[in-house]
């Protein structure tokens, strides 16, 4: 039995196995204005590799250093809430801080962050 691929970031890189469900999807990059960047608004994210390693979503790309990304992280500051769009839906999501947004910035082109759907969010209405 095949499983189907995980996309830990919501139009990057895809990893294989059940044991990784539980991430399908569980970030997105977010332009400036808080809208999904999906492949067909910049096919870029297609060149973003992911794997899990040590509970640390693991990002790399063509010229750019690797990125780890803690997975399992409690959300208690509310100050880095944030809310972002993906179609017509406002997702309530998490930024993942200057580091990750200046690292998609620089391999993109443009300004956008790293966002993480909070772990209280309503179920995400993905387009397809």
């Amino acid at each position: 039995m095949s499983s189907s691929p995980i996309h830990p970031i919501a139009g990057c890189g895809a990893l294989e196995g059940t044991d990784q469900l539980a991430y399908d999807r569980r970030w997105l990059v977010v332009d400036e204005t808080g809208r999904w960047l999906d492949r067909g608004r910049c096919p870029a994210l297609a060149q973003i590799d992911v794997s899990v390693r040590f509970g640390y979503l693991v990002v790399r790309a063509p010229g750019m250093l690797r990125m780890d990304i803690p997975m399992d992280v409690i959300e208690d500051d509310d100050s880095v809430e944030a809310q972002a769009l993906v179609g017509d839906q406002a997702v309530r999501v998490v930024d993942e801080g200057e580091l990750a947004a200046a690292w998609f910035t620089d391999l993109l082109g443009q300004a956008c962050r790293l966002a993480k759907v909070h772990p209280l969010a309503d179920a995400v209405r993905w387009p397809t």
